[in-house]
């Protein structure tokens, strides 16, 4: 069972995400501000952190800089509120791995956990193999179930780790990314879906209620016949990405990086993630193909 730092300085606030967490299985330690949670992180082992950004003694900015200037990597989620949009950002270019707004806590808190601790599980039974690679090109043709992705996501990290193309917080943001590009191609390009629906599917899939209707578009035309493309390219410096689905695409103009912190963040989380954590992203014309690009990352001297 993975265990989750939950640093808050308000006291409802925290027994609110703890048991958020603890429906969702997780084991939850609790921290009233950055300098507590960074006590807690040298004696007790966790696996995560959800922060809080406005808090006295050290703030959750603070405590994303902290954690990753020192000691072993550990993957930081904000909980963002309105007013706290610029430390938000700041924070996320800072190493932290996501965040979810606090209206959303309820409804995305559980699911945004679980896909930052599927990032950070590493396989090591090829790890000296992969070390002897120095390029690596594969494409695939995927059919539009979402279990596809985390498989492709963990053979990317293990390919750029072992190629040191960045290190462990950038392996994180590059997956994040990666599968942020992957799931909106599979579920808002080909099956149409908006985030509202893929809300309720998987609530009347948790609740007995009926498949729902991600499950029904899997199986119902056109959208059952429609793929995603993936071309991969990764050298030792830089990991390229080509994602490409089949559905009627969308207005990829919206969501140019303009207006300000604020708009930003209003913005899709899925499309901000991979933009904040990619150094390059563009979609062609029609919005169903978008192409990524991860340079290799400057090291200290």
């Amino acid at each position: 069972m993975a265990t989750v730092l939950v640093v808050d300085d308000s006291a409802v606030d925290r027994r609110l995400v703890a048991g958020l967490l603890k429906q969702a299985n997780l084991q939850v330690e609790l921290a009233e501000n950055g300098k507590e949670a960074l006590q807690c992180l040298r004696s007790t082992p966790v696996d995560l952190v959800v922060t809080d950004l406005q808090m006295p003694e050290l703030d959750g900015l603070g405590l994303v800089r902290q954690i990753r200037d020192h000691g072993p990597y550990m993957p930081v989620i904000l909980i963002t509120a309105h007013g706290s949009e610029d430390l938000a950002i700041e924070a996320l270019h800072a190493g932290a791995a996501s965040y979810v707004p606090k209206s959303e806590l309820a409804q995305s808190l559980a699911q945004v956990v679980d896909e930052v601790l599927a990032l950070t599980r590493e396989d090591r039974n090829y790890e000296r193999l992969n070390k002897c690679q120095t390029r690596a090109e594969f494409t695939f043709l995927l059919e539009n179930d979402t279990a596809l992705v985390d498989p492709i996501v963990d053979l990317v990290q293990q390919l750029i780790t072992s190629l040191g193309l960045c290190d462990t917080t950038g392996k994180l943001r590059t997956g994040m990314a990666l599968q942020q590009a992957l799931t909106n191609a599979i579920v808002h390009g080909n099956l149409e879906l908006t985030t509202d629906q893929v809300q309720d599917s998987r609530e009347a899939l948790v609740t007995g209620r009926g498949r729902g209707l991600l499950a029904e578009r899997q199986n119902e035309r056109p959208y059952s016949d429609r793929r995603v493309f993936v071309d991969v390219r990764i050298t030792r410096d830089e990991a390229r990405f080509m994602i490409r689905d089949e559905g009627p695409g969308f207005d990829a103009s919206q969501y140019r990086q303009d207006g300000g912190a604020d708009a930003e963040l209003k913005r899709g989380r899925g499309i901000r993630l991979m933009r904040m954590f990619m150094d390059e992203m563009a979609y062609n014309e029609p919005g169903n193909e978008v192409t990524m690009v991860k340079y290799r990352e400057k090291r200290p001297t």
